[in-house]
């Protein structure tokens, strides 16, 4: 009987599709308080007085917080019931939005995206209570498939309502929105999820909390403030970023002391140092590296440039690259997630990876110089990245958790996740800064995504170490193999 199972006839099976309907409700929530603002920035700034980097600060809190709540709560779920820390992630996104919609000033509105930031591991969490429902594993990957293409944005079209709502009702009312859209969640949760708590009697580290919790947002931190000497070179900014770095390096030098000598560690370092916890972090944060900022960035702002690029409008732009996209990894999510158990999840990762540097080469080659050939690259990165990548990556952290700390994994990669995303808008940016001295403007652009396609490569590299998760997969009848290589 596999840990799924086991886990399955302790709780039992309920109504997936009742399941389904709260665990996506509650990913689209999330999804939108994510991504629903980008068009937005601008409408906040004038409305509350301030100017484009004060408002952009509040977005890197958002997801600083959402990095930090999500390396813990997952694991605390498994002590205290998945679906009471859901319903509390949901209830606090809700408050988060009541406070930012209410804002009188930027301050209050830090405030609350802050506390929005605690919804960070719904889409994990969501992913292990759908793992403890469903044991069937084409099912359950068809299903993971499902909810991660969320992750990548909801079909392409939370932008648009995002702008819709800031340009007519102006920025308050996307909030709003998000209060209803997270108490929606969280009447479905409450009604249509079964509760389950794996560690029930475990008592949490929170020491052990602290430290990975200190050492985490000293380094996204540290990044944040690193990405500032892009404008410009700052002495006391690249001091107080070294400083940072020091700081994450003697935190997490306690964490792992204090899971050593705690009785009833976070995570044991046993599993630190096996393959399948550090391969798919390591895969998780090359690949986000490689990626996020030139879809989330390079791409949008090249297009939009009158020179070199092909001077096309916002409003243009994300029709023609940013939907699509997202769209496209929406649909071909639970395909891949489909495959995954029968194929092979690394196996299909892979083939997302290696479709994902074609991607990137047709971006680099040709895309730079024909609008179609780089509209033809964005459709093949969504695909291969949002509709593939994207998913396998999520569910190697579910599948290859190890059986008594099933939220320890989960947590972990979606810390690497936005550890990647830092590091992406980081070295990116900070390459096409670089390059731009040389008076080539394309010549810049096309080095960026050569490099974004350089960290792809070491991503698809190391995807090459991650063990098959072997009962999270279909095997073949002559397979004997039962556990999982470590």
């Amino acid at each position: 009987m596999t840990t799924a199972t086991m886990t399955e006839a302790k709780t039992g099976r309920g109504n997936i599709a009742a399941l389904m309907t709260a665990l996506l409700a509650a990913c689209v929530a999330f999804q939108l308080n994510a991504s629903m603002l980008s068009p937005a920035l601008v409408t906040m700034g004038q409305e509350l007085k301030t100017d484009q980097a004060v408002i952009g600060l509040s977005q890197t809190w958002f997801f600083t917080a959402a990095a930090l709540f999500s390396l813990f709560l997952p694991r605390l779920s498994d002590i205290v019931g998945r679906k009471k820390v859901l319903v509390g992630m949901m209830l606090l996104m809700a408050v988060g939005s009541v406070i930012a919609a209410l804002a009188p000033d930027v301050t209050w509105l830090f405030v609350g995206r802050i506390i929005q930031g605690v919804s960070g591991p719904t889409v994990p969490l969501c992913l292990i209570m759908l793992r403890s429902a469903v044991s069937n594993p084409r099912k359950y990957g068809t299903l993971m498939g499902l909810i991660t293409a969320v992750n990548g944005g909801v079909a392409g079209v939370d932008s648009f309502v995002g702008g819709y709502f800031a340009e007519h009702f102006g920025f308050r009312s996307i909030f709003w929105l998000m209060v209803v859209l997270a108490v929606a969640a969280t009447a479905l949760i409450m009604f249509l999820a079964s509760e389950s708590k794996p560690a029930a009697g475990t008592r949490m580290d929170w020491l052990g909390v602290f430290f990975i919790v200190v050492a985490v947002g000293a380094l996204l931190t540290a990044l944040n403030e690193a990405a500032k000497l892009v404008g410009g070179f700052s002495a006391a900014t690249l001091m107080l970023s070294l400083a940072l770095v020091l700081v994450a390096a003697v935190a997490f030098f306690a964490f792992w002391r204090t899971e050593q000598r705690a009785a009833q560690p976070m995570v044991e370092t046993l599993h630190l140092r096996q393959r399948s916890t550090w391969a798919p972090l390591l895969t998780t944060t090359l690949t986000m590296t490689g990626i996020f900022a030139v879809i989330n960035g390079i791409v949008p702002a090249y297009v939009q440039a009158a020179s070199p690029g092909f001077g096309v409008g916002p409003t243009e732009m994300s029709l023609i690259i940013l939907t699509p996209y997202a769209l496209l990894g929406w649909l071909v999510g639970p395909i891949s997630g489909r495959l995954a158990p029968v194929l092979g999840y690394t196996k299909v990762l892979r083939i997302g990876l290696l479709g994902s540097i074609a991607a990137l080469a047709l971006i680099a080659f040709l895309g730079l110089n024909s609008l179609p050939l780089m509209i033809a690259g964005t459709v093949l990165l969504g695909i291969m990245y949002a509709g593939t990548v994207n998913i396998m990556l999520n569910g190697l952290g579910v599948v290859l958790s190890p059986a008594g700390n099933p939220g320890f994994l989960p947590g972990m990669n979606a810390g690497a996740f936005n550890l990647g995303a830092g590091l992406s808008f980081l070295i990116l940016p900070a390459v096409l800064v670089a390059t731009a001295a040389l008076g080539d403007a394309k010549a810049s652009y096309l080095t960026v995504v050569v490099v974004g396609l350089a960290l792809t490569v070491a991503a698809l590299a190391a995807s090459l170490l991650i063990p098959k998760p072997v009962e999270a997969e279909v095997a073949p009848a002559e397979a004997a193999p039962a556990e999982v290589a470590r």
